[in-house]
């Protein structure tokens, strides 16, 4: 019987030199098969050379609209970024500002092409788009996504949902916010499956590591693998160097732990006794899915 094919993604790539090297060094010595670049970071450039210089790691854009820096000058995005050419640090407040500001909505409009430009200038080939905090889904941003998507030629793209039931058997911490995100999730999953229906769209059926966001520890992953279901899917995580800096364990206190489950030899194990394989979302396609059976890229 074929393996399954499971991408294991890290996100923000580009975001430091630390979480640079953990991506590499995790690709190269652990399981890590993807990642997610976020252009407009200190450390993009770095993570483009290293990229270059391994052509089996897959590389995505990682749409930066909110906790992050813009591409275009903050004279040209006024209504989304401050003078410093940041968007807004708080996701919900910035959802609310795209969707009911016609102004920020033309800007956040120029501000991702400008993105997609940037990517597609680094000459890497394009292998998905996802978003930091998953504001990609946002529904005034995700149409304006696929359009880009289909655009710049690339048709796979992160679709998250909950997983409550599967989460929270292995981890019930801080259960009324993983609640709320699960349920909000699922429903913005649910309308995203719908807008990308009969567009040729290439997705991963199950995304696994928003209520677990942060802490994708060796424990949790190994006990995930023992529950999660057999079809094409994605787990993403956030690691970290272990010689990261202060400030920078401080930002992401379990980005370690993350590098270091991405390195296990167990977890390795435990992903062909599941019956997957690590891959990329290349190898996504032509896979049937439940909800669109024809689907191909």
């Amino acid at each position: 019987m074929p393996s399954i094919p499971l991408i294991i993604n890290g996100d923000d790539f580009g975001y430091s030199e630390s979480v640079n090297r953990a991506i590499i060094q995790a690709h190269c010595g652990g399981v890590l098969t993807s990642a997610s670049l976020m252009v407009n970071e200190r450390a993009a450039a770095q993570a483009v050379e290293l990229a270059r210089e391994h052509p089996d790691l897959a590389v995505g854009l990682h749409l930066v609209l909110v906790l992050g820096a813009a591409s275009l000058p903050h004279s040209e995005i006024p209504h989304i970024t401050n003078g410093n050419g940041r968007f807004s640090d708080n996701p919900f407040s910035a959802g609310l500002n795209y969707y009911f500001n016609p102004s920020a909505r033309r800007e956040m409009r120029r501000e991702m092409r400008a993105q997609f430009e940037r990517f597609t200038a680094t000459g890497l080939p394009f292998s998905h788009v996802d978003g930091h905090t998953h504001l990609h889904m946002h529904p005034v941003i995700f149409d304006e996504l696929i359009e880009l998507c289909e655009e710049f030629g690339v048709r796979r793209v992160r679709v998250v949902k909950g997983e409550m039931s599967l989460s929270l058997a292995i981890d019930r911490r801080n259960l009324p916010v993983k609640l709320v995100w699960g349920t909000v999730f699922n429903l913005l999953g649910h309308w995203c499956d719908r807008r990308l229906k009969g567009r040729n769209f290439v997705k991963a059926d199950k995304v696994y590591g928003l209520l677990q966001s942060g802490d994708m520890n060796e424990d949790y992953l190994l006990a995930l693998l023992q529950r999660i279901e057999p079809v094409p899917s994605e787990i993403y995580m956030h690691p970290l160097s272990p010689d990261a800096i202060e400030h920078e364990i401080a930002e992401n206190p379990h980005g370690v732990g993350e590098y270091q489950a991405l390195i296990s030899t167990r977890l390795r194990q435990a992903i062909v006794e599941a019956g997957f394989e690590p891959a990329t979302y290349s190898s996504l396609t032509g896979v049937a899915h439940d909800d669109d059976p024809g689907l191909m890229a």
